[in-house]
């Protein structure tokens, strides 16, 4: 076994900080692991071999954070002394120190998670990869671009996510599917063997609240549709492809922004949902022509105006049209008078209570909407005449 103690390394300039560093000590060989943790002179205790500080240090949560990451450190070199030890094969100080260093390389966090989302891309999960990719950079702008080691995640950290959350206003299902995540990416590092499941997650929020009803009745529906946006173009749009998401059965946004021009043929739409692969058909009616009628410089392969530059990130593209959209309805929803948070998603469940209200049967109404997953319907209800679907589709029309 190596022994590993913690050192200190004074400064050769007055005043000014010294650094840690790690000895290892194998076989009557000595070699050193400098680390990046500076501390003054009056702030190491030799006798003790650590960090110190006083209740009234204005460093004193800086230095507790060192002590804290040393301890960390010492942890893992020793777990990775007793891993070589138990492989019984001849190791030294050097090997420790590869080690240690490439573990600090692929298993921080920020690392780690960036492999898995390589992953997920190359699989051809990218909405996987998106929902992971962008709880990776909320977690970074938590810890301001400071990396953690996988094992050095606390239960004290995590709360103080959810807190940095929950005072800058964010839903409490938000949180919690930030969180959500982490917890993933946690338990496949336990999987992997990598590290030991400290359960970090137990003092934090992972559930799912009911959210609130995010419906609009069809008298709201009518208003919006009434307004005169002529003058403010990005409010018009933005109506547009909200009424738009409405006529085509609660169409999703990102469904809706893929849509091919030979999608359209002979008075039908056909698509497969990016999120589950099946196909719909939908009558094209005189409404949604007529908002396509609004837009006729369109050079692109796409129906509608959405992804306008084709081939250039057309995912991001679509990603900033959808906030942009979202940006102006919830300014349309002012001028309306709707006080719940109008986004494009609000039209899908609006089509669906709209149908709901009209007496269609639970199972045209899933039919209608794409959904894959509705168990009861699935089991008296393989499939339904698109024509039916389409009928309630123009008696929901029809009450505008």
């Amino acid at each position: 076994m190596a022994s590993i103690k913690v050192k200190f390394r004074p400064s050769t300039v007055a005043e000014h900080e010294g650094t840690i560093y790690y000895q290892i000590i194998h076989e009557r060989k000595v070699r050193q692991l400098l680390t990046e943790y500076k501390v003054f002179s009056s702030e190491w205790d030799e006798n003790r071999s650590m960090v110190t500080t006083t209740q009234k240090s204005e460093r004193k949560s800086f230095i507790l954070s060192i002590r804290e990451r040393i301890r960390w450190d010492i942890e893992r070199l020793t777990k990775i002394d007793r891993k070589l030890e138990v492989n019984g094969l001849t190791y030294t100080a050097d090997d420790v120190i590869d080690e240690f260093n490439r573990y600090a390389h692929e298993y921080s966090l920020f690392n780690f998670m960036e492999g898995l989302i390589a992953k997920l891309k190359q699989n051809g999960k990218v909405r996987t990869s998106e929902t992971y990719k962008s709880t990776l950079n909320s977690f970074k702008k938590f810890r301001k671009d400071e990396d953690i080691m996988l094992d050095c995640l606390t239960s004290e950290i995590m709360e103080g996510y959810e807190a940095w959350h929950k005072s800058r206003g964010v839903a409490p299902n938000t949180i919690s599917f930030y969180t959500r995540i982490l917890r993933a990416v946690y338990n496949r590092a336990v999987e992997d063997d990598i590290i030991e499941n400290r359960n970090p997650f137990r003092h934090v929020y992972t559930g799912v609240d009911k959210t609130v009803k995010r419906a609009l009745p069809l008298a709201v529906i009518k208003k919006i549709k009434a307004l005169d946006l002529s003058l403010t173009p990005t409010l018009d749009f933005a109506r547009d492809m909200f009424l738009l998401s409405f006529y085509l059965r609660g169409m999703s946004f990102i469904d809706m922004a893929f849509l091919k021009k030979s999608d359209l043929r002979n008075g039908y739409v056909t698509y497969r949902r990016r999120k589950t692969g099946q196909q719909l058909v939908i009558e094209w009616t005189k409404e949604m022509q007529m908002i396509l009628d609004k837009y006729p410089e369109n050079a692109s392969d796409y129906l509608l105006p959405i992804i306008r530059n084709p081939g250039t990130n057309e995912r991001c593209i679509y990603h900033n049209v959808g906030y942009n959209i979202n940006h102006n309805l919830k300014r349309i929803a002012g001028i309306v008078g709707v006080s719940i948070p109008l986004t494009l998603y609000v039209a899908r469940h609006s089509w669906a209570s709209a149908a709901k209200a009209k007496g269609i049967p639970l199972s045209v109404i899933s039919e209608g909407m794409g959904h894959d997953s509705e168990a009861t319907t699935q089991i008296y209800l393989a499939s339904l005449d698109t024509s039916i679907v389409d009928k309630a589709n123009s008696l929901i029309l029809k009450s505008l």
